[in-house]
């Protein structure tokens, strides 16, 4: 592989597995772990102590902040922040080892392995448990400490365990709507920068 400390910024602690690719302008600091078959796009943030599993792939100009774990099959577009110590899951029926208990059961992403997508522009709150299997909508926001059990829709603020809607965000990242029972009335919402936020009610927002 080409030597990601070539093009980007790799703290001597840091362990970039060969394979992994690291983009141009990107710091990653001490004791992170890429990898093989990982890709981080250019000018990103991968902080101390983050986890970066097999082939997930990380868009440009994202921020991943202290102790990341982004597990196998996550794929972060650009522009995503990503708080500390928030952690992704992949598999619905964990175990350790096989149902007669012989031995254990590999680690190694399969056929079972499920996939999530968080879309450009959105961010995570710390300490955030994100759970496997699902789609985050551009430019969504989840509040910090919440576990995430369902597709979060573009523009949506959710909270909470499990999170559930309780607003929408505009691409500055200011509330622009309250959610009124746990659903946010379709229209067009103004944000204080002059961007606004189109919403059409989802069929299930909560």
């Amino acid at each position: 592989m080409n030597d990601p400390r070539a093009s980007a910024q790799v703290h001597p602690t840091a362990l970039v597995e060969a394979g992994a690719t690291v983009g141009a302008g990107t710091r990653v600091w001490d004791h992170v772990h890429i990898r093989a078959g990982a890709r981080i796009g250019a000018n990103c943030i991968v902080g101390e102590k983050t986890y970066i599993a097999y082939d997930v792939v990380v868009g440009d100009l994202c921020k991943l902040n202290a102790a990341v774990y982004l597990c196998a099959g996550v794929t972060l577009h650009r522009g995503v922040m990503v708080a500390a110590h928030t952690v992704f899951t992949n598999d619905v029926f964990p175990r350790a080892a096989d149902p007669d208990l012989r031995e254990l059961r590999s680690s190694a992403p399969d056929e079972h392995t499920l996939r999530t997508t968080v879309h450009e522009g959105a961010t995570i709150g710390a300490n955030c448990t994100i759970g496997p299997g699902l789609l985050l909508g551009a430019f969504c926001m989840v509040g910090m400490g919440s576990v995430v059990t369902a597709d979060v829709p573009a523009h949506g603020l959710v909270l909470g365990n499990p999170a559930r809607l309780v607003g929408l965000v505009c691409a500055c990242g200011e509330r622009v709507a309250r959610a009124e029972g746990g659903k946010v009335p379709p229209g067009e919402y103004a944000c204080s920068c002059g961007r606004s936020v189109r919403w059409s009610a989802a069929p299930d927002q909560g």
